[in-house]
């Protein structure tokens, strides 16, 4: 049987959802002595980094000059990226910045370490390799010497913010109803690849890495780190906040488009299912039970509310709309708001919403004192282990909230909850589950009875407590023994991307031409896309120099068959696959492999706590890599027909394997 891929199909701006398309600019041409100016300024950097490394730098001092390089690399790769005549100018001081940069550090010098105010910092992603710019506001009061409470913002989308733009403006005050009241916090201004997919994907990522960066270098409180954003940082905001709950003191999210996309009918399973992860906030909306979050927004609020629009004629309230849906969604869970409508409280969460009156999209002043009055009283508490944690996943990709941790479920993309209460001081446990079949509890120090659905086990006082439920009935987990879905190796394929991951070129004899060369063009059309729209071309090596500390450290994923790929051949046998030089097979199915090619994402055989993916990168739309949300198109595996000169072959059939990593039937 023959399955088509289904794509949605909507109307949807190119230049990202959430903000209506403008008409495009003419190109901005450089002139030959500024395009010398760019090469030489980006071959100087070239030059200071060699000599840097050769030196032996401190690697977060090179980092620092590094981000000015790859700002003019990028830009020598993209000349449509100078988007106006001022960005000229401006972009080639930044990198005349990088240079001047490095050549006081190579004279053992680092100024830019303690200027006032505002910071440009770099770090190297663990992620694929790149280096990614981050900016600091940092108060007069930081000296160093106790820790500070760390605010991470995160940007709206805009259209010209290369990385030379980000570090120009970075650098710059900017006073606005959007910056907080001042309380000896840092602020941290993350990149977060340009317009990345809205903080999902590489750029949550990039969140995450660039928090780390902070920590590593200034004296942060982990128990006071707080989350903000605004439109397409509200976005992100919603879906960092809700799939980490226990990682914030608390949320600050403004605006922000909210997916509708899954709810609309027609996706076959392996597209269904992953879209209640990645592309609805309404559905976590009860994790806002154990972590505070003030959601606001514009009362005349007019920008587009939800992917896919509403219909025609519908009243919409613009992206106003992210916080009153996660409102509604709290009240259907049992916590209705309360109060003035323009200041809501959540009785039974720390959840707060907020309207600005008289406010499009923006934050007036009035709803900026509270939310500077709700920082300041989180930002004091700081992280708090509750005895009492409400806890909703769909995905052991996101199975923590504070000292509750998923280990699997019983069916992913279905609702999984945890409702666990903490008693006496911690010796008695209470805790209700659905669709969990293994769970951990921590700071189980104190432990000596658990009762959990309807069960009672006697356990043992311990820093944490394993439990397993085998025909219905829990107990003290055992080992696990084979394959299980569990965190960061659950997929699907687009999963192997938010970890390191590596790209396998193949350098052997293919087996089939025709295959082989549309494997080549999947592999090609992920760099290219990936680093137009993600800010890196990912780490690659020829099969031949793949190492054993490189299967140990990343997703490896592999181009080309098993003739082509000693890797793929290596793994032949140790997966659903069966894949000869006539035939490709899963299960049942059988394929010519003259014109088909298998892709599928596997816990590695060689290295089994990290993911195997064969002939695929991310598998999202081109387009996607722009907007607030990219959908993963092909599940857990997919066969895959050639179309030759097409970057994209014919998906003839895709599905997601089971919790223990076999083909359903």
């Amino acid at each position: 049987m023959t399955y088509r891929l289904f794509l949605c199909v909507i109307a949807l701006p190119s230049l990202g959802w959430g903000q209506r398309p403008v008409a495009p600019l003419p190109p901005v041409v450089l002139t030959p002595v500024q395009r010398q100016q760019l090469d030489s300024g980006v071959a100087t950097l070239d030059r200071i980094l060699g000599e840097l490394g050769a030196k032996g730098a401190d690697a977060s001092l090179v980092a620092d000059v590094a981000i000015f390089h790859k700002a003019g690399r990028a830009l020598q790769e993209n000349p449509d990226e100078f988007f106006v005549p001022e960005d000229v100018p401006k972009h080639l001081a930044m990198i005349e910045q990088g240079v001047t940069r490095g050549q006081d550090l190579l004279a053992g010098r680092s100024p830019w370490i303690t200027q006032p105010a505002r910071r440009l910092h770099g770090y190297v992603s663990a992620l694929d390799g790149s280096v990614q710019p981050y900016g600091l506001r940092v108060p007069a009061s930081y000296d160093g010497s106790k820790p500070v409470r760390l605010y991470v913002w995160l940007h709206g989308r805009e259209q010209r913010l290369t990385e030379a733009a980000f570090l120009d403006r970075a650098q710059r005050a900017t006073p606005s109803t959007s910056n907080p009241a001042d309380e000896g916090q840092i602020q941290l201004d993350v990149y977060g690849r340009w317009n990345g997919i809205a903080y999902h994907w590489a750029g949550e990522a990039d969140v995450f890495e660039a928090i780390a960066a902070v920590r590593a270098r200034y004296k942060i409180d982990p128990q006071r780190i707080l989350l903000r954003g605004f439109s397409m940082g509200g976005c992100g905001a919603w879906h960092i906040a809700l799939h980490h709950p226990g990682f914030f003191a608390a949320a600050e999210i403004g605006a922000g488009t909210w997916p509708s996309r899954s709810q609309l009918p027609g996706f076959p399973a392996y597209q269904e299912g992953p879209l209640r992860i990645y592309e609805n906030i309404n559905d976590w909306s009860l994790n806002a039970f154990n972590l505070p979050i003030a959601g606001h927004g514009g009362e005349n609020e007019t920008g587009t509310s939800s992917i896919p629009p509403p219909p025609p004629g519908t009243k919409a309230r613009g992206q106003l709309e992210s916080s009153l849906h996660v409102r509604a969604q709290l009240e259907k869970e049992g916590f209705p708001s309360t109060g003035d409508p323009f200041d809501l409280r959540v009785p039974g969460t720390p959840a707060r919403f907020f309207i600005s009156k008289n406010t499009g999209h923006g934050t007036g002043p009035e709803v900026r004192q509270k939310l500077d009055s709700f920082l300041k009283e989180h930002g004091d508490r700081g992280l708090v282990s509750a005895d009492h944690i409400r806890f909703v996943t769909f995905t052991t990709r996101y199975p923590h909230s504070g000292w509750v941790s998923v280990e699997h479920l019983a069916k992913h993309y279905q609702r999984a909850e945890v409702n666990a209460r903490r008693l006496e001081g911690g010796r008695r446990y209470e805790v209700t589950t659905r669709n969990i079949t293994r769970l951990t509890l921590l700071e189980t120090g104190s432990a000596s009875t658990l009762a959990i659905d309807g069960q009672t086990l006697p356990v043992k006082p311990a820093a944490a407590l394993t439990i397993e439920k085998t025909n219905g009935r829990w107990a003290m987990a055992k080992p696990v023994k084979g394959l299980h879905k569990s965190h960061a190796l659950q997929g699907p394929i687009d999963d192997a991307f938010l970890n390191p991951f590596l790209l396998v070129r193949p350098t052997g004899q293919p087996w089939n031409q025709a295959a082989h060369e549309q494997a080549l063009r999947l592999l090609a059309r992920f760099d290219r896309l990936y680093a137009k729209g993600l800010r890196a071309h990912p780490r690659v090596k020829d099969d031949k120099d793949v190492t054993a500390d490189d299967i140990a450290k990343y997703n490896l994923v592999l181009f080309g068959d098993p003739g082509s790929n000693r890797w793929i051949a290596k793994t032949q046998g140790k997966t659903p696959l069966r894949w000869t030089r006539q035939q490709v097979s899963l299960g049942a199915q059988r394929y010519s492999a003259a014109d088909h090619l298998p892709a599928l994402v596997y816990p590695n055989p060689l290295a089994p706590q990290r993911y195997v993916v064969i002939n695929s990168g991310m598998t999202i739309e081109d387009r996607e890599y722009r907007g607030e949300y990219g959908m993963p198109r092909l599940g857990d595996y997919a066969i895959l027909r050639v179309k030759a000169q097409e970057e994209w072959p014919e998906v003839v059939t895709a599905g997601l394997f089971s919790e223990t990593w076999q083909l359903v039937p």
